[in-house]
């Protein structure tokens, strides 16, 4: 366990820190990145040892309650912040929660504006869903030789402004791995191969929730039957709820409490000498 300091000047413990991923990528150990949407997927997440999540800023105070040891990339969405400076105040805000990194896929003056108040920051390469139109749709960067490339290009524009990672979507394995020997970046890659440091998988795609998983998502379970059986239970329970109600078999004798046959004769005997309100 690692004694650290937070952002906000906070004293807290990590599992891992920044340097630790930086040394684990130098010696070549695999770590593992999942998403964690509310405080329940980030605490079993931390309690099967994963080595470290990503989560929206929003939800950072109640993931690190759940998960006060495990590292966390708190990610900033294309289209939350409008200027740098509101990025770096959602950056430092974020920061003084908790989280141990920020996540954004803004432009390159957005993460150095970042970086320069000693934020660790992470980048984005390879393919942009939210841009998919300039790709000409979802699919795979880095396939031809000119593009992975480009791809390094952006590696080396990253380290320059200053992003210490770079989380790597959508690119051709053997590319990855070429450019790999050319970068100081931590790379976090989901649809990449094998050839990223730290791999990244949604949690309801390992989980087996998700109706349309991508290609390179893998299930290593199956809570999306699990879901729909207790979807179904609970519009039973519901239905039968419903029409027990209106028949009036419910509530029954059994579920309600009843007076005793001498209590209720002195209610009734009470209620006979009361003057009625109104004549």
């Amino acid at each position: 366990m690692k004694h650290i300091y937070t952002y906000g000047g906070k004293f807290a413990q990590r599992h891992l820190t920044v340097g630790c991923l930086i040394r684990a990528k130098a010696q070549g150990n695999k770590l593992t990145q999942v998403t964690a949407f509310d405080a329940g997927e980030a605490a079993a997440a931390a309690e099967q040892g994963i080595d470290t999540l990503t989560i929206d800023t929003a939800t950072i105070e109640e993931i690190r309650a759940a998960a006060p040891h495990i590292f966390i990339t708190a990610a900033q969405s294309m289209r939350q912040y409008v200027t740098e400076d509101e990025a770096l105040g959602g950056a430092i805000d974020t920061m003084a929660k908790g989280a141990d990194a920020i996540y954004s896929p803004r432009g390159l003056s957005t993460i150095e504006r970042i970086a320069r108040e000693g934020i660790s920051v992470q980048g984005h390469t390879g393919l942009f869903p939210a841009r998919a139109t300039q790709f000409g749709g979802l699919r795979t960067v880095g396939k031809t030789a000119e593009e992975a490339l480009s791809l390094l290009e952006d590696f080396r524009r990253l380290e320059e402004a200053g992003a210490y990672s770079c989380e790597v979507e959508c690119v051709a394995e053997e590319a990855l791995a070429e450019i790999k020997k050319h970068s100081n970046l931590v790379t976090v890659t989901i649809g990449a191969g094998s050839s990223g440091d730290i791999i990244l998988s949604y949690m309801s795609d390992l989980c087996g929730d998700n109706d349309h998983p991508p290609r390179h998502a893998k299930a290593f379970g199956d809570v999306g039957s699990i879901r729909k059986k207790l979807v179904a239970e609970r519009a039973k329970a519901l239905a039968g709820y419903q029409a027990a109600v209106k028949d009036g078999s419910f509530p029954d004798r059994a579920t309600s409490i009843s007076m005793s046959p001498i209590e209720l004769e002195k209610l009734r005997e009470g209620l006979d000498k009361r003057t009625p309100v109104h004549q």
